[in-house]
């Protein structure tokens, strides 16, 4: 790892169980005495976390993609400058529940045709890049599941059904086709502490 930290970011379909991974993986961490920071998105600043509210809860045609392309923008570039790029500064570890591949996948192929437009406004507003993805791949179906029956009141996309969890998954697998040095899949069908194990040992590799 580099002075300026290390970004690492958890992607997946609803109820993956990226987000129990990710605080799994900031505890090993810090256990191992590295400085972790563990955030989120959409959120992760206080302005950030006000947008989260308008674009997860509600109907589901509450937006259109192309107005979720410009919150979602505004909530990350809001968290970049005040979460994630400070503590990168001090040298921490950053530990993300998504960032910017989910816009690419929700925005830009599963409820739109808009990848080229999400590439325009990342590349211009944005402009960063993880150091390490975590893709935790498993069943649409049994993902859905899984995120409907936590009734956090956040369930927006997940109230379009499995078919749009479908094309999420495929759209992050041909992410990771895309970008295979950054994005690692890890199989999400096994047990918790399994799938914990797997990711220990893929962040431990990238640590030394």
């Amino acid at each position: 790892m580099s002075a300026a930290g290390l970004f690492v970011t958890f992607e997946g379909i609803d109820g993956s169980g990226k987000s129990t991974q990710a605080r799994m993986l900031a505890d090993h961490l810090r256990q191992s005495g590295h400085d972790v920071l563990l955030t989120r998105e959409p959120g992760g600043s206080p302005g950030a976390e006000d947008i989260r509210a308008l674009v997860l809860e509600g109907e589901p045609d509450r937006w259109s993609a192309e107005t979720e392309l410009l919150l979602f923008t505004a909530a990350r570039r809001d968290h970049l400058e005040r979460t994630i790029n400070p503590a990168l500064a001090e040298g921490k570890i950053v530990i993300c529940d998504r960032f910017a591949d989910s816009t690419r996948v929700y925005q830009g192929v599963s409820r739109g045709n808009l990848r080229s437009q999400v590439d325009k406004l990342h590349n211009l507003m944005i402009g960063r890049e993880p150091d390490l993805t975590l893709l935790i791949d498993m069943d649409p179906g049994a993902g859905l599941e899984r995120a409907l029956s936590r009734g956090t009141g956040e369930e927006r996309f997940e109230s379009f059904g499995t078919g749009l969890q479908e094309r999420m998954r495929q759209g992050f697998l041909d992410l990771a086709g895309e970008f295979p040095d950054r994005i690692t899949i890890v199989d999400g069908t096994g047990g918790i502490e399994d799938v914990a194990a797997d990711i220990q040992r893929i962040a431990t590799d990238r640590l030394t």
